[in-house]
């Protein structure tokens, strides 16, 4: 499913840059809440965020034709929205007597981390749905059942229809292989 997004993100700016201005429109629907929660990431200044984003916007338009092509659009558009966020901070320190620690931009290194551990969680839950996709389904069922939706073993006897042993067995039997598949 990723690759199509960015197949059709591919698609969408190779049409801006034939001319097509409804795909410009799509892309900056496609775009914008995507750079402003990663801007916040970047400076809690919402009113200097939102103009940063509308000049990365008007680069982009107003410089298509000397863009070629590009691989990766979403990191152009980080990268794009940082470098303003950083240009703009610059200017302002330059014309006020703010030292560079009072600028309130976050670090680096926080964003890194925090995509770092949303990849991670990404990583996890893919492994974790592979996982669940090998048990039987009425293992699967038991398991989401009384872990995902915290339900009582009475509770789920009466769900599925089971006597409360066999209950307890299939449950047993989709965690050993769980851990089994896991190891």
């Amino acid at each position: 499913m990723m690759g199509q997004t960015n197949n059709s993100t591919e698609t969408l700016f190779a049409s801006f840059q034939a001319g097509n201005m409804a795909a410009f429109s799509q892309l900056y629907d496609l775009y914008i809440n995507i750079l402003f929660n990663y801007g916040l990431k970047l400076t809690l200044d919402k009113e200097l965020l939102k103009d940063c984003i509308h000049d990365v916007f008007v680069k982009l338009y107003t410089k298509k034709d000397e863009l070629g092509t590009i691989d990766n659009l979403k990191s152009y558009m980080f990268i794009s929205l940082k470098n303003k966020l950083c240009d703009e901070l610059r200017k302002r320190m330059y014309m006020s007597d703010t030292a560079i620690e009072e600028v309130n931009m976050l670090a680096p290194t926080d964003v890194e981390n925090d995509y770092a551990e949303k990849e991670q969680r990404k990583n996890e839950f893919f492994l974790i749905k592979r996982l669940l996709n090998q048990l039987s389904p009425r293992q699967r069922e038991a398991l989401t059942l009384y872990y995902i939706e915290e339900k009582k073993y009475e509770d789920i006897c009466e769900i599925m229809n089971m006597n409360y042993q066999s209950v307890r067995n299939l449950m047993y039997r989709g965690l050993t292989k769980l851990r089994d598949l896991a190891s």
